[in-house]
């Protein structure tokens, strides 16, 4: 193992070198153009035995991938905002196929404004294409979910396509400390793609067909399953990452000070590092802070979530997303935890970080004193004015 200094972006692709895919379909965007380029390069260089295809839109790099996974062959994507915007048609043909692509979505905001920075409504307004959904924290985590994540995807109970979100710009592009496994270890831990479902001339079979409503009912029934069974392989897989790599991580959420927490937020992404800072010096007061982080958003973590916040005086969900005209999406789905648990606790959303603005610790401490005041239920942070909390 080796340590380098590198971007999200970069480590990323250094999982993926070692996840050895034999097909990379390529279409850079903003900003997750580095992980293409890097990994352009290290096909060139010889350190990535791949078929690198330069495609002409992200709709193309998806159904290349698609086909890619057909003939059998493990297959890698990247892509962002618009642009992951614009292949949605194929996200459910991937998922629909049950073919185990990763793909990497570099969270960005999406038209109108035209925005380059980060915000996460491209990722969750897709959270019902059948894909599972992860979002790392750090660089060294993008690293090990690119890894983890085809052992995932490829496992026969979940055959699913893996989406794994990192943070645009914010952890795309900042520089950190990663360790490096070598490709021994790599092997060890992920085996070379085998599957039946793919294209075999000595066994032919039927693929992407039509089905009428009776046969379609029980396919979608079935993709259900296989996306519930991932939970289980998650924590398979990285119980079996923590014995050949020493780094462990802990499933769906991450829990941080929160077994006598009275006030927790609920957040994803990058933004979850500063929660916690400031939930410690909110506990240097006398004021019970906790954090939680939702790794997972498919499949998401209801148990995780209404075990953890059962005993809290309150909860928000802080999230770069609305879904305009009602609330934030990690909002909905987290409520609908608790709801389906039978738990009633006093819940608030703050919406923050559209188009990449600025959260502050500040920000995140307002937040913790708001939701024990008692505020408004969906709020967006820095905008004044009674019409917010509304």
């Amino acid at each position: 193992m080796s340590k380098k200094f590198l971007s999200g972006n970069e480590a990323f692709a250094e999982g993926i070198r070692l996840a050895r895919p034999q097909v990379i379909s390529a279409y850079p965007i903003t900003p997750q153009t580095i992980v293409v380029e890097r990994l352009s390069e290290m096909v060139e260089d010889g350190s990535l035995s791949a078929e690198y295809i330069h495609v002409e839109s992200e709709h193309s790099a998806l159904s290349c991938a698609i086909g890619a996974s057909a003939a059998g062959a493990r297959a890698f994507t990247a892509t962002s905002s618009q642009g992951l915007l614009y292949m949605a048609e194929c996200l459910y043909y991937a998922a629909g196929g049950r073919f185990p692509i990763v793909m990497m979505n570099a969270d960005r905001s999406t038209a109108l404004p035209w925005n380059i920075y980060g915000d996460q409504r491209d990722s969750l307004s897709q959270l019902d294409s059948g894909w599972i959904q992860s979002y790392a924290e750090n660089a060294q985590e993008a690293l090990d979910l690119a890894l983890m994540s085809y052992k995932i995807a490829e496992d026969k109970r979940v055959q699913t396509p893996y989406m794994a979100n990192l943070d645009g710009f914010v952890l795309t592009h900042t520089y950190e400390t990663v360790d490096i496994p070598t490709h021994e270890q790599a092997d060890s831990f992920l085996p070379p793609y085998e599957t039946d479902n793919r294209i075999d001339f000595d066994n032919p079979k039927n693929m992407a067909f039509s089905a009428g409503p009776d046969t379609n009912y029980i396919f979608k029934y079935k993709e259900h399953k296989g996306l519930l069974a991932a939970a289980e392989v998650i924590n398979e897989t990285e119980k079996e990452f923590a014995e050949i790599f020493g780094r462990q991580y802990t499933g769906l959420t991450e829990n941080y000070r929160t077994d006598d927490a009275d006030y927790i937020i609920v957040t994803l992404g990058s933004i979850a590092g500063l929660c916690r800072e400031t939930a410690d010096k909110l506990r240097d007061r006398g004021v019970k802070a906790g954090v939680v982080r939702i790794r997972y958003m498919r499949p998401f973590p209801n148990k995780e979530i209404s075990d953890v916040l059962k005993n809290v005086k309150a909860y928000a969900v802080l999230e770069k997303d609305i879904s305009f005209g009602n609330e934030g999406t990690v909002f909905t789905n987290v409520n609908s935890a608790l709801k389906k648990a039978g738990i009633e606790v006093k819940e608030y959303n703050f919406i923050g970080g559209l188009g990449g603005r600025n959260i502050s610790a500040g920000d995140i401490e307002n937040i913790y004193t708001s939701i024990a005041r008692g505020t408004g239920s969906v709020n967006f942070i820095g905008i004044g004015g009674e019409d917010n909390g509304k």
